[in-house]
């Protein structure tokens, strides 16, 4: 069958198979140069093997790649980057202590005639390439120091010096400010009327509609529908991700508030946050939102203990307590959902079991013994009730897609038995099939009487399961909103002004 011209890239009836388990079944998929092509799919779907295979890191079973039409085998990453793919991961890859230059070129440093690094054409070719995207960086900052997104301006710029043609990125939004997306979208437009075909894989559907041209579908590890963008509403694209309609993403139940759980008084702590103060009730959803670096997740920290506040006050159930660990927190009532799952609501290489147990790992223990028995029923349970998919409850937690990691944390924490739960972005990253699940589990757990303070960056969500809303900008609350009147306008406004008293 002959390969259609304007088709960069071609994978047709793609197999993989791991330990004898198929992930990916008769997969196709076609780009074209010039185009912004979405790739969706709940978690598990399949995206991220599919982006293996293109870029060399796994090698099909079964099925073919065609790349300007002709039959191509990458062995291995470096083959794909030779022929001019680069993909850019939700976990980026930068050296945190080479600067923004030497990130670019790192391994293809420009040397003199003697073969030393030929530093003053390295940074002449870095400040040009970042010029041509329309980026302004300082050429010797070091990356550590750089916002995620100029951690991805860098990584886009790596990918255009090694001349790609073809550019994958996945969630490059899921930590950005909205000024941020638009700057990162002005970008890919500039890419893609260049002629770079650029895979771009989201959860966040509404971002899609002002980006991508096409999108593909696949469910289960096999493909579902490709079609141009324009012409499926976002009903149509969730019913094709997880096969069937969901008619309520925010399932929020009314419910009525009882006494208060948590207190603050003043809190604050020095280069964080300042003054914060604020009630959230049994039974309720308080929201707090803000622009990324508003100092949300330092507040959520400093009441859990990790990073303890400066000054004010915290109470609980009435009382005064002073937190400086989160095993005081525990004890206390307290859960906290990280906003970084990889790096601090899971240990990657360990198991399902073990990253479950680990709160309550003196529960399963008898003399000191762990009671292996009692430890696989209670995690079994927890996992179940979570509907966690995975092979087995030994499988480690780094082998599963981010929406059963986040289940995984879920699980671990409401194991404690929380009357106070802390969520911090409680659905970044995750497919919109597992969101509605977790939005429902918090409409339960409120119901039940936990009382649960919600950070998010998403104003659908925020809007859609808050009873209350709180704004931060600056380490300052600056608005407070009742459920009838928050608008994300209104959210929006109190997030980007002057910091002033509450509204």
């Amino acid at each position: 069958m002959k390969i259609p011209d304007d088709y960069i890239l071609e994978l047709k009836k793609i197999t993989k198979r791991f330990s004898g388990v198929e992930v990916l079944h008769d997969v196709s998929f076609t780009l074209r140069s010039g185009e912004v092509h979405a790739l969706l799919g709940e978690n598990g779907a399949g995206k991220s093997t599919l982006v293996k295979v293109i870029t060399g890191l796994h090698q099909p079973d079964g099925g073919e790649v065609y790349l300007n039409g002709k039959p191509v085998h990458f062995a291995n990453p470096h083959d794909s980057r030779q022929a001019g793919i680069a993909a850019i991961y939700q976990e980026l890859s930068l050296f945190p202590d080479l600067d923004v230059a030497e990130n670019i070129f790192v391994g293809r440093q420009p040397t003199t005639t003697a073969g030393r690094v030929d530093w003053r054409k390295l940074y002449a070719e870095a400040e040009r390439l970042l010029s041509s995207l329309g980026v302004h960086l300082d050429l010797k900052q070091k990356a550590r120091h750089l916002s995620i997104a100029q951690q991805q301006m860098v990584e886009i710029a790596r990918a255009i010096s090694i001349n790609a043609r073809i550019l994958i990125m996945d969630e490059p939004t899921s930590s950005l400010t909205l000024n941020e997306v638009a700057d990162l979208f002005r970008l890919v437009r500039r890419l893609r009327q260049e002629g770079a075909a650029i895979i771009f894989i989201s959860h966040r559907l509404e971002e899609l509609y002002e980006l991508a041209d096409r999108v593909t579908v696949l469910r289960d590890g096999a493909y579902v529908d490709t079609r141009p963008l324009n012409e499926v509403s976002r009903d149509e694209l969730i019913r094709l991700m997880v096969g069937r309609t969901i008619s309520n993403l925010f399932p929020k139940q009314e419910v009525e508030v009882g006494e208060v759980a948590l207190k603050v008084e003043h809190l604050s702590r020095a280069g964080s946050f300042h003054d914060v103060s604020f009630e959230l009730r049994k039974g309720e959803i308080l929201g707090m939102a803000g622009l990324v670096g508003a100092g949300r997740t330092n507040v959520a920290r400093a009441i859990f203990g990790v990073e303890p506040p400066t000054g004010g006050q915290v109470f609980i159930a009435g009382q005064e307590v002073h937190i400086t660990s989160p095993q005081q927190a525990i004890g206390y009532g307290l859960a906290y959902v990280p906003e970084d799952r990889q790096a601090h609501g899971l240990i990657p290489p360990m198991t399902i079991t073990a990253n479950i147990s680990l709160p309550m790992l003196e529960s399963y223990a008898r003399r000191g013994w762990l009671q292996d028995a009692l430890e696989r029923s209670t995690v079994f349970a927890a996992a179940r009730q979570m509907e966690v998919r995975a092979s087995h409850l030994w499988q480690r937690a780094r082998e599963l897609s981010g929406g059963n990691q986040q289940k995984i944390v879920l699980a671990k924490w409401l194991l404690t038995r929380p009357r106070i739960l802390i969520l911090d972005e409680p659905t970044r990253g995750i497919d919109v099939g597992t969101k509605a699940a977790v939005h429902a589990l918090m409409s339960k757990l409120a119901a039940e009487g936990i009382a649960i303070l919600m950070i998010s960056s998403e104003l659908p969500e925020v809007l859609g399961m808050s009873d209350r809303v709180l704004v931060m900008r600056e380490g300052r609350i600056t608005a407070h909103f009742s459920r009838a009147e928050a608008t994300q306008e209104k959210i929006i406004s109190a997030a980007t002004q002057a910091v002033g008293a509450l509204s």
